[in-house]
């Protein structure tokens, strides 16, 4: 759990995934749509990924865990949450206080 907290203490935005997840997929290009800049870490290619799925599984409440969204440090969730606030229209907001859009 200490390299995935000090991972997302690194960047605005960090998302965890798996290289072959369809909705990690989904999630991904809805912030470059966006215009943001991600901290992506792909656990299925990061040499710690194993043990970080683990910590996020155990984080989240959800197995597997993917894809895992922080913005600002802080915990958004995965695909569901992701997709809510966005249509709800307070991603954006989230995403400029959190430096990660200059529009």
């Amino acid at each position: 759990m200490e390299n995935v907290n000090w991972l997302v203490s690194q960047k605005p935005v960090v998302i965890f995934s798996l290289s072959s997840c369809c909705m990690c997929h989904t999630v991904k290009s809805l912030f470059v749509d966006l215009g943001v800049n991600v901290d992506l870490h792909e656990l299925d290619e990061e040499p710690q990924g194993r043990e970080m799925q683990m910590a996020l599984a155990k984080l989240t409440g959800r197995n597997p865990p993917v894809p895992v969204v922080f913005i600002g440090g802080r915990l958004i969730g995965a695909t569901d949450k992701v997709m809510s606030l966005h249509l709800g229209g307070n991603l954006v907001p989230l995403l400029r206080d959190a430096g990660a859009l200059w529009l």
